[in-house]
């Protein structure tokens, strides 16, 4: 069975319209789209669809629960040429990234320590060790983020090549075991340089809080995990309520902001019996997504992942 290839990221907006028009306004190389009979974001070979609804959907950004979809993102080609036209547009609320030191924030990581023990942040100690020998920002590109249409949180990151949608980041209640899922049941393929285990050895505790994060508690980057689907990655730290002390179960990703992700296949029926004969949980039945079929079937973390059948 081949891999999947990366289909859409479905989201739930009060006003489809101006939300696509943020993103084709702040993204240029976007433009909008329809797919499926539902407007839509096209941006490279994958889309970004828009679900209309009546109230804004949750999201950790507005009080809602935390699900196994954290934000999505971009590859920009000039951060710092990007984030001067965002500061002086007035449109782009942008989010601080905190830095372990009270109050003190960035808006790109790389105005702050440079990460360690191949990770994107450090810890406490390894700050002070930063201080003590003199290790200094490195400037230039880093990642950042912005606050989109309904609450939504979108990261961009540069400077690469081309700008184009390259992930979507996410959550895991076990994030190796969680890789292994995705291994086995979708034929992905792991993210490069992460720690790949089997599912009878895949549970890790979750490491220490580290700085850059968008709160100002920290956030825990180990372990990690992840996969590819075409060149659209996948990347999951664990349940960021572990840096809290008491850990809340993610949500259902259904219903909220950030609805699903959707993979595509040439043969559904394949799929459905091969997903049937290992026991993944399916919610519902296939069903017509515009002239295309399509099921739903629900990841390690309660996360809903769109299987479309699209025909060579």
């Amino acid at each position: 069975m081949p891999t999947p290839g990366f289909h859409h990221l479905h989201l739930n907006s009060t006003d489809p319209e101006r939300a696509i028009a943020f993103y084709t306004k702040q993204f240029p190389s976007t433009e909008r789209s329809t797919c499926a009979g539902q407007p839509a974001l096209k941006t490279g070979q994958v889309y970004v669809l828009f679900n209309k609804v009546s109230a804004t959907p949750k999201s950790p950004m507005n009080g809602g629960p935390q699900t196994a979809i954290w934000h999505f993102g971009w590859h920009i080609t000039d951060e710092r040429a990007d984030l001067a036209r965002y500061q002086k547009s007035g449109e782009v609320k942008l989010l601080p990234l905190y830095t372990g030191e009270g109050d003190a924030s960035v808006l790109v990581s790389s105005d702050t320590w440079p990460g360690a023990a191949g990770t994107l942040g450090r810890t406490k100690s390894q700050i002070a060790q930063a201080k003590a020998t003199g290790v200094k920002p490195l400037g230039g590109e880093g990642f950042a983020y912005m606050e989109g249409p309904d609450d939504a949180l979108i990261e961009y990151q540069g400077n690469l090549p081309r700008e184009r949608f390259n992930h979507v980041h996410m959550y895991q209640e076990e994030p190796l075991c969680a890789q292994a899922w995705y291994v086995k049941h979708l034929n992905a393929k792991p993210r490069e340089g992460t720690d790949t285990r089997s599912e009878s050895d895949c549970k890790a505790m979750p490491g220490e809080l580290g700085w850059p994060a968008l709160e100002k508690r920290g956030m825990i980057r180990t372990p990690a995990g992840g996969v590819l689907f075409d060149d659209v990655a996948l990347n999951w730290y664990t349940n960021p309520s572990h840096a809290s002390g008491k850990v809340v179960p993610l949500a259902p990703t259904r219903g909220q902001l950030y609805d699903h992700v959707a993979l595509s296949v040439t043969n559904l029926d394949a799929w459905i019996a091969k997903l049937q004969s290992e026991h993944v949980k399916f919610l519902g039945k296939p069903y017509k997504l515009g002239e295309l079929r399509a099921v739903m079937i629900e990841g390690p973390s309660r996360e809903a992942i769109e299987l479309v059948e699209v025909r060579e």
